[in-house]
């Protein structure tokens, strides 16, 4: 098995909506603002090659939206989906499993393109993989999530015929478990890799950064941030006892770390790009 960092830009959203409830005198020390309390942020998938098999775990925000909607996010950076791929040595043609931890638009519109007035799936080659629940949470959206689950990004993996679902097949990865979570959304999921003698776990928005690790810095966006509590609270604490090495997607600064047990709790270990450590 081989293991690639695949960037696909950055981007930018509300420090605030990022850390909910926490005051910015305490999240800007690790995720400081510009002058419109906007922070920086990756969107850092995950490129597995094992046998046969290519698995790109999400997929970024992708080009297809409008001016104004990119006006919002401010996506910027040398990187893009493609460029990444071609830079590993693949094309998205190559792609055999598209793994989506979740159909918000910053993980999932990478997936599809737009072919003039029409769109069409990117990985013309691969299943698409979501859970069964949350397709349907996201083609029945709440009023809370609606703006992020745009059926452009959504709908084109079922027309096209290759939209797949990991509960709904046994044994779809050999190469990693699949953990769901309920807070940020619905059966959002979390791939644990087992790489050598080690665990990887693709962290998707249930931890976004090294700064989200105190158990009450959680996200707004988050759809029941209680349950998040909970969950943060057993995932770190299991993180931390068996030296899980974390793979951030949205830290612009940090691909990966590691937690450890203190007196006020779990905190940040150490943080060390992907590449240190295979």
């Amino acid at each position: 098995m081989k293991l690639y960092v695949i960037n696909t830009g950055l981007f930018k959203l509300d420090g605030g909506a990022m850390f909910g409830v926490v005051p910015k005198s305490l999240w800007s020390r690790t995720n400081p603002a510009d002058e419109n309390n906007m922070c920086t942020w990756a969107l850092r998938c995950l490129l597995i090659e094992d046998g046969d098999r290519l698995i790109l775990i999400d997929n970024g925000i992708g080009n297809k939206q409008s001016e104004k909607f990119f006006s919002h996010y401010y996506l910027h950076g040398d990187y893009s989906l493609k460029k990444s791929l071609n830079d590993a040595g693949f094309a998205e043609s190559d792609v055999t499993d598209m793994f989506l931890t979740h159909l918000h638009f910053d993980h999932c519109g990478g997936g599809v393109i737009r072919n003039g007035d029409s769109f069409e799936i990117t990985f013309k080659n691969a299943k698409y993989w979501s859970h069964s629940e949350h397709w349907e949470w996201a083609t029945q959206p709440n009023a809370r999530e609606k703006a992020s689950f745009l059926k452009e990004n959504i709908l084109p993996m079922k027309e096209s015929g290759h939209l797949n679902f990991v509960d709904k097949t046994q044994n779809a990865f050999d190469q990693f478990d699949v953990e769901t979570f309920n807070g940020h959304t619905d059966k959002q999921m979390i791939p644990k890799i087992k790489y050598k003698d080690k665990t990887i776990v693709f962290m998707a928005d249930l931890l976004p950064s090294v700064g989200h690790i105190p158990l009450p810095y959680v996200m707004g966006y988050d759809t029941r941030p209680l349950l998040t509590l909970d969950e943060k609270a057993r995932f770190l604490n299991e993180a931390a006892d068996n030296n899980y090495i974390l793979f951030l997607e949205h830290d612009s600064m940090n691909e990966c770390c590691t937690v450890k047990h203190t007196e006020k709790g779990v905190r940040l270990d150490q943080t060390f790009k992907l590449s240190e450590v295979l």
